[in-house]
């Protein structure tokens, strides 16, 4: 098979189709892994309640349903949900946003495919751009998504160590320097895979750098504000015409409806439904449809705010107290769990890395992720970036706890070898 210059690229392995390959594998083929690898969302009931509810009620009225699975939408999705959207945008956080500043896509992660290559990669005029990324590690999944070769760039954090052997990562702002090369800074608030919560003043001094530079400010929202709202601690949502907001509907439970939105000032929202157009002909109806009225009458808060955000919290507070329980005196930091449902572990010194230490996890039923794809940008030559592992605790808690003592086991043979 002779494969061109975009197929070498994208259908040869990435970081992010060994992650579904391995996700598919622990969740279909092969359930008796521990997977704590993968983005998959937990089961909530009152999640799946609300849903299957909002469902049933389609199915049984004929002309809904027949909106939600015979009608192509227009090129931004599904106006009524969009002006929902914008309504409670508007009402709820005060942003001078309307239907036309949102688009839909099938799934964040072809939004962002779509989004970085219209920003970054080669100019019209021969030169090439790239995105930036104010603090690396980031989301294994824009590792490969840019059409151009060196696509991005990143600033490495600084580390504050904290009690209790936790550390958080900080944008190291004397170190942020952006040239004409930068199209876009990027980051995703609370990290993937970290589950740092970016200040607000970290935020809007990454605002200010963008405007000095005449660039857009993309925040990938997917486990943030305003929704699902996996937020332990402070933080405010964070919206203006420099900006382009990225939420998604998989982790509030519907990961299989793929369902991406993009919040931007409406010329950048029509190029981007024109450019979806090209790739997907049209988003797809399912998530809209069942969001629709959810934000109107509160349920989506409510259930972020009653169910997602105590369910999450509480399985946190468990897998915490089992590496704790487990770790000894292994050189082994937790990153501040601030949001999402990741917990990020810094071996330090650790004597193998972080792959091969994947491939051992691996062996004995356990998948984590391996760090090193997450460091996008920050070059080869630091050591840090081969001592981490993503760990996720949306599973079940007892095979949750189970995978840390077998991690942490793991790393007694790993240091004592």
């Amino acid at each position: 098979m002779q494969l061109s210059s975009f197929g070498q690229k994208f259908a040869l392995e990435s970081g992010i189709s060994s992650l579904m390959d391995d996700l598919g594998t622990a969740l279909g083929e092969n359930p008796d892994l521990i997977f704590m690898g993968g983005g998959n969302p937990g089961r909530v009931p009152a999640a799946e309640e609300l849903f299957s509810r909002r469902l049933s009620d389609i199915l049984a009225d004929g002309q809904r349903r027949h909106e939600m699975l015979g009608v192509y939408q227009a090129p931004q999705g599904d106006l009524s949900f969009r002006q929902e959207l914008a309504t409670f945008l508007h009402q709820r956080l005060g942003w001078p946003v309307g239907a036309d500043n949102i688009a839909i896509a099938n799934g964040s992660q072809s939004a962002f495919f779509i989004l970085y290559n219209m920003f970054a990669g080669p100019m019209p005029d021969g030169t090439e751009r790239r995105i930036h990324l104010p603090l690396s590690p980031e989301y294994v999944g824009y590792r490969d998504i840019g059409l151009g070769e060196d696509f991005f760039s990143a600033t490495r954090p600084m580390i504050e160590r904290l009690e209790d052997r936790r550390f958080k990562y900080h944008v190291a702002f004397d170190e942020l320097s952006l040239d004409s090369g930068v199209a876009a800074l990027c980051l995703s608030r609370p990290g993937n895979p970290t589950g740092n919560m970016v200040t607000d003043d970290e935020i809007e001094r990454l605002d200010s750098i963008a405007r000095q530079h005449d660039v857009p400010l993309i925040i990938d929202g997917a486990y943030g504000l305003p929704f699902p709202s996996l937020i332990y601690g402070d933080g405010r949502p964070f919206w203006n015409e420099n900006t382009i907001l990225m939420l998604s509907l998989s982790k509030l439970g519907l990961p299989g409806v793929r369902t991406g939105i993009v919040i931007a000032t409406p010329a950048i929202a029509q190029a981007f439904a024109r450019a979806n157009t090209v790739v997907s002909l049209a988003s797809g109806t399912l998530g809209p449809s069942l969001l629709r009225g959810t934000l109107a009458d509160g349920s989506l808060e409510r259930l972020c705010r009653e169910a997602l955000q105590p369910f999450y919290a509480e399985r946190r507070a468990q897998t915490l107290a089992a590496i704790d329980r487990h770790r000894g005196d292994l050189p082994i930091w937790t990153h501040s769990a601030e949001g999402a449902f990741f917990l990020w572990l810094w071996c330090e010194g650790l004597p193998i890395d972080s792959m091969a230490l994947y491939e051992r996890l691996k062996a004995r039923g356990v998948i984590v992720l391996p760090g090193n794809d997450f460091f996008i940008g920050t070059g080869e030559n630091w050591a840090h970036r081969k001592e981490c592992i993503r760990l996720s605790y949306a599973g079940d808690p007892g095979r949750i706890g189970e995978g840390v003592r077998l991690i942490m086991d793991e790393l007694y043979r790993a240091y004592e070898a």
